[in-house]
């Protein structure tokens, strides 16, 4: 199988975009999406900054873009403002016809950084020699394209914050136990939440390449891959502290990537999308502390005036590595299709691809 996308295109923007004016930029975007019309699509992630998806056609979560993405199938240009695992996911699910590009080459995931396809297949090997066939592997689509793969290819199935407690009882259908790549803390939410004491989850760590755990190796049913999200792991039982003696009657919601105490500690944890709609349908009024990306927070607070909206981490920056698409960026990108020289071309190979929607459909089959 080959293991790793191709990649074509620069990473080095041209230093005259760095030159140009906001106004200048904004007009030329808009102007590029008049004369491509319904052959562009540009998908903008929640954590995005709003100079980006000021020019959205739709926003949303990765997985949902993608989807959203595959069915504009006029679409012969998917501009994605999202980061490398969204765009690959983007490209295996739409046509030949559609091309993925990434406006920045940069733009990354930390968490899908911690989980190698060399490190899971050395770790995969380990587990099966101590465990033999009965354990079934789930990743996170915040995850490579070759994870992806590696899991599909496998008999296991992807799974998204959302679905993350249907697709691992699903998986203890198949299985006796499974490995859950590549967040620890979501994987461990999802676990308890289903009735999965402690000392039956052990975790994996990929740099020391050993199986860590505290009591009977032969209890343990969950597998968690030593990885988290930079963002969320850093809201802390402090922030929490802090906000109730702070407002006492402030509501806390926090994103299952955040470690375990914390999601405990809160009065709702939620996807993304979940976090959004309960603040749309919360009281005029009422007083939240949101555990997530800057970004997106920043965006939720001028979205509703009339509620008090805090960050659980008034320190917290926006995600470095998701945060790195800007205005320039998007516009080099159409600029250079306009040009008939597009840059930063995503294209997951086809053996890849190929079990990477093994591992996607298996989840969305059970929607």
């Amino acid at each position: 199988m080959e293991l790793l996308q191709t990649l074509i295109g620069s990473h080095t923007i041209p230093e005259k975009y760095l030159h140009l004016s906001k106004a200048e930029m904004e007009e030329s975007v808009q102007h590029i999406k008049k004369d491509l019309g319904d052959s562009l699509f540009i998908p903008g992630h929640h954590y995005q900054k709003d100079e980006v998806i000021q020019f959205a056609d739709a926003v949303g979560d990765s997985l949902q873009l993608a989807q959203v993405s595959a069915k504009n199938s006029n679409a012969n240009y998917i501009v994605f403002c999202g980061v490398h695992f969204m765009a690959e996911t983007a490209d295996i699910l739409t046509t030949a016809n559609q091309t993925v590009y990434l406006p920045d080459m940069r733009a990354g995931c930390s968490m899908a950084d911690m989980a190698d396809i060399y490190q899971t297949e050395r770790a995969w090997s380990k587990l099966t020699d101590l465990f033999g066939e009965s354990i079934l592997p789930l990743t996170y689509v915040n995850s490579t394209a070759a994870i992806k793969a590696f899991v599909g290819k496998n008999d296991g199935a992807t799974v998204t914050s959302s679905n993350a407690h249907k697709m691992v009882q699903w998986a203890f259908s198949q299985k006796e136990r499974i490995l859950f790549l590549p967040d620890q803390h979501l994987g461990r939410n999802t676990a308890a939440d289903i009735g999965i004491e402690p000392h039956e989850m052990a975790v994996w760590d990929p740099i020391k390449d050993e199986l860590q755990f505290t009591e009977n190796v032969d209890d343990i049913k969950v597998i968690l891959w030593k990885g988290h999200c930079s963002v969320h792991e850093n809201f802390t039982l402090t922030n929490i502290e802090q906000v109730r003696n702070s407002y006492p009657d402030m509501n806390i919601i926090v994103h299952p990537e955040c470690r375990k105490e914390v999601v405990d500690a809160s009065d709702f944890n939620g996807s993304t999308k979940s976090i959004i709609e309960i603040i749309e349908r919360a009281k005029s009024g009422t007083s939240w502390a949101i555990g997530t990306e800057m970004n997106l927070v920043q965006r939720i607070i001028h979205q509703h005036p009339d509620k008090r909206i805090i960050s659980l981490n008034p320190h917290m920056c926006p995600c470095l590595t998701m945060n790195r698409i800007d205005l320039p960026h998007l516009l080099w990108s159409l600029e250079a299709i306009i040009e008939g020289q597009p840059i930063n071309k995503i294209i997951v190979p086809q053996d890849v691809s190929t079990y990477a929607t093994f591992a996607l459909q298996r989840m969305l089959d059970r929607a």
